[in-house]
């Protein structure tokens, strides 16, 4: 059932997002897994369409993708070096392509403005068929996991435990003789910080672009919606429904943008400090 987008926006939109046919063995499928899978179905497509017929001379497809690969793929080796962006470059391109794609999909009209209402403990609840991929924070938390496992397999076949950990301990700047008593325990203090902030890595990522992105659905649906909380008339609500929330969307646009390329710069970073030294050893 389609319903108008400002009765939609009243609608109050939570970090979980309900399964469709919980009473089957589809019960895990959810309206943000939907778009998920609407997302990369469109990446896919779009970059097999531009790959399909690869050529010399290329066509505008092609030449548009290969432009994009080649100047990220540059960025990317003169941060991390060729060895290490061999290996990190496909899940960095993904990140940023995935995220970006993720964080704009919310914007397309219907997504979270077309579903059912249902009642639920004698309230009237509204279930979108569509929702934000990355505004569901089971999403956020699995990319960072997936990126945080392969930064420690790089980092332990780069460097190897032994040279991780006297990287995180040990005394820097190659002292010796009696002022060992009092940098070691010094160091070994800084090595425990640097742990606590390599576990808090994975929370910030997860929670920083699951806020934003958050943040943005709860205020297009109050900007959507802005008539009613001033308690305009309803014909002065349904302008207002739609002339307020525009430039916002470009904001949102240019928000989605800027989570993507936060991510993937944070994470090229945490290679960078984990990995690069040893190369250039």
């Amino acid at each position: 059932m389609v319903f108008p987008l400002s009765l939609i926006a009243s609608a109050e939109l939570s970090a979980e997002s309900p399964g469709f046919l919980k009473d089957s063995f589809l019960g895990w499928l959810t309206n943000s897994i939907l778009l998920t899978a609407i997302v990369v179905g469109v990446i896919i497509w779009v970059v097999r369409k531009c790959t399909r017929n690869m050529q010399v001379i290329p066509g505008q497809g092609q030449n548009f993708l290969e432009a994009i690969v080649e100047g990220a793929y540059g960025a990317v080796e003169g941060i991390l070096g060729h060895k290490m962006t061999v290996k990190a470059f496909p899940l960095l391109a993904s990140l940023f392509l995935f995220i970006c794609l993720a964080d704009w999909s919310g914007l397309f009209p219907g997504v979270g403005s077309i579903g059912w209402f249902h009642n639920h403990n004698g309230e009237t609840e509204f279930t979108p068929l569509l929702r934000g991929t990355t505004a569901d924070l089971n999403m956020t938390l699995a990319l960072t996991a997936v990126s945080m496992t392969l930064w420690f397999f790089w980092t332990m076949q780069v460097t190897g435990p032994v040279a991780f950990l006297k990287e995180l301990f040990g005394v820097k700047g190659g002292m010796s003789g009696p002022i060992l008593l009092f940098l070691v325990p010094l160091f070994l203090f800084i090595g425990l910080l640097e742990v606590v902030s390599i576990l808090v890595r994975p929370i910030s990522l997860s929670f920083r672009l699951y806020g934003n992105v958050s943040a943005g659905e709860n205020l297009m649906s109050t900007m959507i919606n802005i008539g009613s909380l001033l308690h305009a008339p309803q014909w002065l609500s349904s302008i207002l429904g739609i002339i307020v929330p525009i430039p916002f969307y470009f904001l949102e646009i240019l928000v989605g943008f800027l989570q993507a390329m936060i991510f993937t710069v944070l994470m090229i970073v945490y290679i960078q400090l984990s990995t690069v030294h040893e190369e250039q050893h």
